[in-house]
């Protein structure tokens, strides 16, 4: 479990995974998990800043699964988030990032001396969801690190909720190749349990990231490499 000292509380938690698309493309792969979950995706819509697109499956946390794929679009390359997913994608999709959500990204912005970019998605029914982020371009160099997410729920709900919400799946476990020291560095002091109820398995890897995630389904348990 990733912990650090208490001092003066910050809210953060654990807000979602993604999943880079294979070469079979981003229905056959959301069909794929889909089917190994036991559970539907929902179409989630366009990133138009990014260049990218996904498919969404609210769990029980609050939190969801994207599978997320690369549009023909020059916002791929121009944005740290669409370059993430074109390179996922190269090298044969899979597990990109891990997410933080918090309610005040001032405080991390500032002491990692990054700038809040804005992002935002639009949905199915034209309906546009908006967020601020940061940490998105250190996946290129350390993808063990999560980003870190500030939604702006005023127009639209939060992913997890789409559909009714919650479902019967969760995240059981995460199993990330890296340092553990570097990414509880990464998160800061203090931080309170971001991943309450989440295990975290260290493992070797050929580089640092996200090698699997373990999901607790009706079924029984899924992992997802």
């Amino acid at each position: 479990m990733v912990k650090s000292a208490v001092g003066t509380m910050r809210v953060m938690r654990l807000d979602h995974v993604s999943y880079v698309a294979g070469p079979d493309g981003l229905a056959s792969t959301v069909q794929r998990l889909g089917g190994d979950l036991g559970a539907g995706f929902v179409d989630g819509g366009i990133h138009p800043r990014f260049g990218t697109r996904n498919f969404v499956l609210p769990l029980a946390g609050p939190t969801y699964l994207e599978v997320v794929g690369i549009l023909d679009h020059p916002a791929v390359d121009r944005a740290p988030f669409g370059r993430a997913v074109k390179a996922r994608t190269e090298r044969g999709g899979g597990w990109l990032a891990w997410v933080l959500s918090t309610d005040d990204l001032a405080p991390i912005a500032t002491r990692l001396g990054r700038d809040p970019r804005p992002g935002n998605r639009h949905l199915p029914d034209g309906t546009e969801l908006r967020w601020h982020q940061v940490g998105v371009a250190d996946l290129a160099s350390d993808a063990q690190l999560p980003f870190f997410i500030q939604w702006d729920l005023d127009s639209a709900p939060h992913p997890s909720q789409v559909g009714g919400g919650g479902g019967g799946v969760r995240i059981e476990r995460l199993e990330i190749a890296g340092d553990p020291q570097r990414v509880l560095d990464w998160l800061g002091d203090p931080v309170v349990d971001p991943l309450a109820g989440v295990a975290v398995d260290w493992v070797d890897g050929d580089e640092p990231g996200i090698v699997a995630v373990s999901f607790a389904t009706p079924h029984g348990s899924v992992r997802i490499d």
